[in-house]
């Protein structure tokens, strides 16, 4: 393992452009479990009943039912040591910018400044009606939270039957055909589109480096170098190799 570390440090120091791709994987060590394991928001909550945007739309305050459990959970959850490390890289110049799928703002909580959100941000609330925008620290007390014009408030998150922002998915096929080096961390890469990432980045000569507990479908396609752990040590080590690199 600490030599596949080292070269995983190699590739990450020589490359010009590195990008990460990250899941929900990563942010099980803050205490937010995947939505689809045994103990995740889908198996109390039918996503196609609660999680949909026109069901937001008919029955919003059903809807905040379970919103206000994902609430409890990802407004107390905190950067763990694999968002630090990943924010450690940005800031030392080694990671350029990193593809989300998650809500829960961890990676800007842990430094990282370049971050593209498919799945939007649960941080903030909008109006779907007249448009005006909170904070939800703002509106924690209101349940559901209204906007100004009483109407129901609704995260700022993708619902399923809403697009994925255009801008997140031009931006990062545009970064993958250009990345050298890419991380792929706490994620299979399954759900289209963000599963074509990894492949357009390898199609471009990327190094691919795959952070996961198991191994994936992208291990025996796609991935050059496989470090098998939690997030949290795996970056942890990264970050120390390549602080050691940088001495040598």
């Amino acid at each position: 393992m600490e030599e596949l570390i080292g070269q995983a440090a190699e590739i990450i120091m020589n490359s010009k452009f590195t990008m990460a791709l990250t899941g929900a994987g990563i942010s099980v060590e803050s205490g937010i479990p995947d939505f689809r394991s045994a103990d995740g928001l889908w198996s109390k909550f039918d996503p196609a009943e609660y999680a949909s945007i026109y069901s937001f739309r008919a029955k919003p305050e059903m809807v905040w039912e379970m919103l206000r459990e994902m609430d409890k959970v990802v407004s107390q959850a905190r950067p763990n040591k694999a968002h630090l490390g990943m924010g450690k890289l940005e800031k030392m110049g080694y990671l350029h910018c990193i593809i989300t799928q998650n809500i829960d703002n961890l990676h800007q909580m842990g430094g990282a400044k370049n971050v593209i959100e498919y799945h939007g941000n649960s941080s903030t609330l909008s109006c779907l009606w007249c448009g005006k925008k909170y904070k939800s620290e703002e509106k924690r007390d209101e349940y559901p939270p209204r906007c100004e014009c009483q109407k129901i408030l609704k995260p700022d998150v993708v619902f399923f039957g809403e697009a994925i922002p255009e801008y997140a998915l031009n931006r990062s096929f545009q970064l993958a055909s250009s990345a050298q080096a890419l991380m792929v961390v706490g994620t299979s890469a399954v759900v289209s589109p963000v599963n074509t990432i990894p492949a357009i980045a390898r199609q471009n000569g990327a190094k691919i480096i795959e952070i996961n507990t198991e191994r994936t479908h992208l291990t025996d396609t796609v991935t050059d170098i496989f470090l098998q752990g939690g997030a949290g040590k795996v970056i942890s080590d990264l970050v120390e190799a390549v602080k050691g690199n940088e001495k040598n």
